[in-house]
C-alpha cells in the first residue's frame, strides 16, 4: 500500500514532539511490511533518514515552469532531490504561479520552522501538495497536525483519494481553552474533509468529538510510542551530582504548566536543600519562570540550560533522578517515556494522554503542587521507591513500540483502500 504523508517536521531537525512522533510512526509502519511511504516536509536538509520513507522537500518542488537542464538541477538540488523527480513534478504544474516569489527552479522557499508568516507558508505548502499529488501514485493521504491539513485537503480534491488526518494536538491544548479562531478554522476544515481522524490519546479524541462536533465513529485513538534506544544513546556519560536532580524538559509555554513545576520545587526546597531543579527548553514563558524562581528565593537551585536536542536530551535524563511533566493539557507526551528508557522515574499530570497507558509513573493533577512536591520528595528520599519505579518503568516502556501503533494505522487505512 502506498501512502502520501504530509508533515511539518522530520528528524534530525525537530522543534518539538511532532517530528519525533511522525518519524517513529512512519518507521513503525514500514517495519510492519508492505508499506511504501512518501513523506513531504517543507524544507529538507539532506541528512534525514531515508531508509524507510521517500522524503520530498516542498522547497524543491517546482510550481512554475523553468527552462533548466538536468546538470543545472543536479548541481542545485541533487543532494536533496533526484533530478528525474524534479522534471516529473514540473510536468504536473497545474496553474500559472509565476506571480508568486519563486526561485530559479520555479520553487518556493520554506523556512522549515514556525515563522511569523506561518499561515502564508501553510498556504504555499498546500499549493505544492497539488503538484506532488498529481505526480505520484498513491492509495491514501495522511496529514500530520493542523499545519498540513490544507495540503491534505488539496491532495484529496485533485485525486479523489481518501484522507486520514493525525491530530497530535489541538488548538484547545495549546491555548488552554482560548483558541485562535484562524487555527481552529483550519483544524475544523481538516476534520470535516477527512475520511478518518486519528488522535494520539482518548483525551484528544474527546476534545475532537466535543469541541469540533465530530462523529465519534470517525475518530480512532492510536497512542504514541517510543523508539528503542541505540547503544550509543544508552551509553551517554553519567554526570550524577551529589545533589538530587529533578528535571522539566519541554517547551516553556502555557500548555506545559511550567509554573506548577517552579511552585512545587519551592515546596520541596523548604525541607530539602540538596536538590537542584532543571528547566530545559525554550518558550514564551521562560523569562517569567526565571523571575518566578527568583521571587520564590530558589534561583540558586534552578538551572535553565535552554533547548536540548539529540544526545543532550539523553545526557540530561541520565543525570536526573526524577523527571516531571506537569502539562495542563497534553495530547500525549513522549518525553516521560524517553525518561523511563534512561531509567529516570517520572511524575506526570493526569491531564496527559500518556497517563492513559503508563502504570509505573506517579500521576498528579497539574494544579496540585502539594501532591507533586510530595511525589518528588518521596522518590528522592526513598531508594526502594526510586529503584522500583526505575526498573518497572524500564520494563513497561520497552513494550510500547511504534510497530504496534503502525499496525493500527495500517488497519485504519485498509478500511478506505480497496
Amino acid at each position: 500500500m502506498k501512502a502520501l504523508m504530509f508533515g511539518w517536521e522530520f528528524p534530525p531537525h525537530i522543534l518539538g514532539g511532532l517530528g519525533t512522533a511522525s518519524y517513529g510512526l512512519t518507521k513503525g509502519m514500514w517495519e510492519c511490511g508492505d508499506m511504501d511511504i512518501t513523506f513531504v516536509i517543507p524544507k529538507p536538509f539532506g541528512d534525514e533518514d531515508k531508509t524507510f520513507a521517500h522524503i520530498i522537500g516542498a522547497s524543491q518542488v517546482p510550481i512554475a515552469w523553468r527552462d533548466v537542464n538536468r546538470d543545472y538541477v543536479e548541481q542545485r538540488i541533487g543532494r536533496l532531490m533526484d533530478p528525474d523527480l524534479y522534471f516529473r513534478l514540473r510536468d504536473h504544474i497545474y496553474a500559472d504561479f509565476n506571480y508568486m516569489r519563486t526561485n530559479d527552479l520555479g520553487a518556493l522557499e520554506f523556512s522549515g520552522r514556525y515563522p511569523d508568516n506561518l499561515l502564508e507558508e501553510i498556504n504555499n505548502y498546500s499549493i505544492v501538495a497539488g503538484v506532488v499529488a498529481r505526480t505520484l501514485d498513491f492509495d491514501i493521504i495522511h496529514s500530520h497536525d493542523w499545519l498540513t491539513y490544507p495540503a491534505g485537503i488539496h491532495a484529496k480534491q485533485v485525486t479523489g483519494k481518501p484522507m486520514v488526518i493525525h491530530v497530535h494536538a489541538t488548538e484547545f491544548d495549546r491555548s488552554r481553552g482560548k483558541p485562535n479562531p484562524t487555527v481552529f478554522g483550519i483544524e475544523k476544515d481538516g476534520m470535516n474533509h477527512a475520511d478518518h481522524i486519528i488522535t494520539v490519546s482518548n483525551h484528544t479524541r474527546d476534545i475532537v468529538i466535543n469541541n469540533y462536533g465530530v462523529d465519534p465513529a470517525k475518530v480512532t485513538t492510536v497512542h504514541n510510542a517510543v523508539t528503542p534506544l541505540t547503544d550509543e544513546q544508552k551509553d551517554v556519560p553519567e554526570h550524577k551530582s551529589k545533589d538530587k536532580v529533578i528535571t522539566f524538559l519541554g517547551r516553556i509555554t502555557m500548555q506545559k504548566g511550567p509554573e506548577y513545576f517552579v511552585e512545587a520545587a519551592a515546596k520541596v526546597l523548604k525541607n530539602n536543600h540538596n536538590v537542584r531543579f532543571v528547566m530545559a527548553g525554550s518558550g514564551d514563558m521562560m523569562d517569567k519562570m526565571i523571575q518566578l524562581a527568583a521571587e520564590r528565593g530558589i534561583a540558586d537551585r534552578f538551572h535553565f540550560p535552554g533547548f536540548q536536542r539529540g544526545k543532550q536530551v539523553y545526557e540530561m535524563l541520565k543525570a536526573s533522578d526524577v523527571y516531571v511533566m506537569p502539562s495542563v493539557s497534553e495530547p500525549f507526551g513522549i518525553s516521560p517515556l524517553e525518561a523511563m528508557q534512561m531509567g529516570c522515574p517520572s511524575i506526570i499530570s493526569k491531564q496527559s494522554g500518556c497517563a492513559e497507558i503508563l502504570d509505573n509513573v506517579i500521576k498528579t493533577d497539574y494544579w496540585d503542587i502539594d501532591a507533586m512536591a510530595d511525589a518528588m520528595n518521596s522518590i528522592i528520599t526513598y531508594p526502594a521507591m526510586y529503584e522500583q519505579l526505575r526498573q518497572d518503568g524500564l520494563e513497561e516502556v520497552n513494550k510500547i513500540t511504534w510497530d504496534k501503533a503502525g499496525q493500527k494505522v495500517i488497519d485504519i487505512y485498509k478500511r478506505y483502500v480497496h
